[in-house]
């Protein structure tokens, strides 16, 4: 089998994002009716199944030989392997997309030896387009580098300077949402009681658009755990050209895996404030997330 063609990928998987964009904008729920927050679930499924369909078509079409990996056709009995394959999640950010909360966006990667190696990112409410090709630099809408601010990154200097990101995920029970739980508290309590006392956090609701934040340097850190491959790989080969680090959620895990289901995205700046912060971040995890 011929080397992928990364830049060929790289431009096709974009001309399929601005199609899946225009599927989610043409389904942006309304107040009522058939689109109202009752019909919530039928509507994620329908949209959800309709763009992937799209993508996993096109995909094949074009690139028969390389593996397909999609939430909504996820195959327990089929995991992850080094193949070439395209990593997809067609809606990311569903809650958001019912709500038409405009943080939702078509996350498609490209991971070879089980590493992101093209990342697409496209959020179609504001036409924000994330993309990485791996050795080759990250951008926004094609021509801003990331981080946007170049060669003025502000070094990282604590958790109590740190906007982070976390997310509460829909699994609210068992000793996962209490270690979750545990460790929002300690990040936000103050000094004096024991915590981090970070600057603030936030939740964007979608697994790529958080990592893609961290990559441009609006947010400091993302930690996250229970989410899966799709959610993460393009996100992934993005913070990796605009010099982030991702390691794992749990302390110690320098090295992690991008089927883990466990993360942390750090923002670019001099290795050794990364490392600093991680360590720093890991002192104030409550337990350890287990998925």
């Amino acid at each position: 089998m011929a080397a992928p063609d990364l830049q060929e990928i790289h431009d096709f998987l974009i001309s399929l994002a601005f199609r899946a964009g225009e599927i989610i904008n043409n389904a942006l729920p309304d107040t009522g009716g058939a689109g109202s927050k009752k019909n919530s679930a039928d509507l994620v499924t329908e949209y959800d199944r309709a763009v992937e369909l799209m993508i996993s078509t096109s995909l094949k079409e074009k690139y028969p030989d390389y593996a397909f990996h999609g939430e909504e056709t996820y195959d327990p009995a089929k995991p992850l392997t080094d193949a070439p394959t395209f990593i997809v999640d067609p809606i990311d950010g569903t809650v958001n997309f019912v709500h038409g909360f405009p943080c939702a966006c078509v996350s498609l990667g490209f991971a070879v030896g089980r590493v992101p190696t093209v990342g697409v990112v496209y959020n179609p409410v504001t036409k924000n387009l994330y993309s990485a090709i791996r050795g080759r630099g990250a951008f926004l809408n094609r021509e801003k580098r990331l981080p946007l601010k170049g060669g003025n990154v502000e070094p990282l200097s604590g958790l109590s300077n740190a906007l982070i990101s976390i997310e509460w995920g829909s699994d609210r029970s068992g000793a996962n949402w209490e270690t979750k739980v545990r460790t929002f508290e300690k990040l936000g309590q103050s000094k004096e009681d024991g915590g981090a006392m970070v600057r603030s956090m936030r939740s964007l609701g979608s697994a790529a658009l958080n990592i893609c934040a961290v990559a441009e340097g609006t947010l400091d850190l993302y930690w996250e755990g229970g989410c899966w491959a799709w959610d993460v790989c393009a996100g992934w080969a993005i913070l990796a050209e605009a010099g982030g680090i991702m390691v794992d959620a749990n302390p110690g895990g320098w090295e992690t895996r991008l089927d883990g289901r466990k993360y942390l995205a750090v923002r670019g700046a001099p290795e050794a404030g990364q490392r600093e912060i991680v360590e720093e971040f890991w002192s104030y995890v409550q337990g350890r997330l287990d998925y």
